[in-house]
């Protein structure tokens, strides 16, 4: 038996920089719905870790192209003279080469000029990538942090027909929810868990719970509660439906 980590906090760093296996990063995400100070610590690192990844964003020169070419113009195409003189067949050996090589080395410079530019653009996207799911990361994350500190807050748990537990932390001021669950049955690649809010004017989709982590789905924030509001979940194709395809596996009235 794998012996239990005896402080949670000490795992902030490596959960930031993704460095923490699947099973003890779903126990640790479970510890953030509770500690205020390591969803304060972890939205900190990120920022750090999102002015660093701007630090390194490179947009390439107009210029680099021609000074690359201005470059392979001035190196020196001819060994040394070594042994005495060269002679005149020598010279002319030297001279063709030195053509052939010019000749060889300006598409190649090109090329290389290319290859620099294309790889600054990647790191560019990269990096904007990066900071784009930082930023989505992030605001998740605060709007979890409003939802369990909100005065308000309601924990609701619900049993799911086809196994496993559902839990919401619900907020009316914030107008939000968090949800989780556990022990959730496995799905075939072609199937994922859809989420619905079900309230006097219908029901909306309010999108997929995130998939199975070592026993965990979540956490997921639902936000746009209305009065009456019911939360439901249901089995869907991967890619989601418009409305609901099956009949729901758990139901929680939001209600307190």
């Amino acid at each position: 038996m794998r012996p239990r980590r005896t402080s949670l906090h000490a795992l902030v760093g490596a959960y930031v920089l993704d460095a923490i296996p699947d099973r003890d990063r779903a126990e640790f995400e479970r510890h953030l719905l509770t500690c205020d100070q390591c969803r304060d610590d972890v939205r900190g690192l990120r920022e750090a870790g999102a002015l660093l990844a701007s630090a390194v964003a490179v947009e390439p020169r107009p210029e680099l192209r021609g000074a690359t070419l201005h470059a392979a113009g001035l190196i020196r195409q001819l060994p040394p003279v070594v042994g005495g003189e060269p002679t005149r067949r020598s010279w002319r050996r030297r001279l063709w080469s030195a053509g052939v090589a010019r000749a060889w080395l300006a598409p190649v410079a090109v090329t290389i000029a290319v290859v620099f530019a294309v790889t600054a653009v990647a790191l560019g996207l990269h990096v904007a990538a990066m900071q784009r799911r930082l930023a989505a990361t992030d605001r998740r994350d605060s709007a979890i942090s409003e939802i369990l500190g909100a005065h308000d807050a309601v924990a609701l748990t619900a049993a799911v027909t086809t196994g496993g537990t559902a839990t919401v932390v619900m907020s009316h001021q914030q107008g939000a929810l968090v949800l989780t669950a556990s022990g959730l049955r496995a799905l075939p690649g072609y199937r994922a868990y859809e989420v619905w809010l079900a309230g006097p004017t219908g029901i909306t989709s309010a999108g997929m719970l995130p998939p199975d982590r070592h026993g965990m789905s979540g956490p997921m924030v639902v936000g746009r509660l209305g009065q009456g509001d019911v939360l439901e979940v249901t089995v869907e194709p991967v890619g989601g439906s418009p409305q609901p395809t099956s009949a729901p596996i758990v139901r929680l009235v939001l209600t307190t």
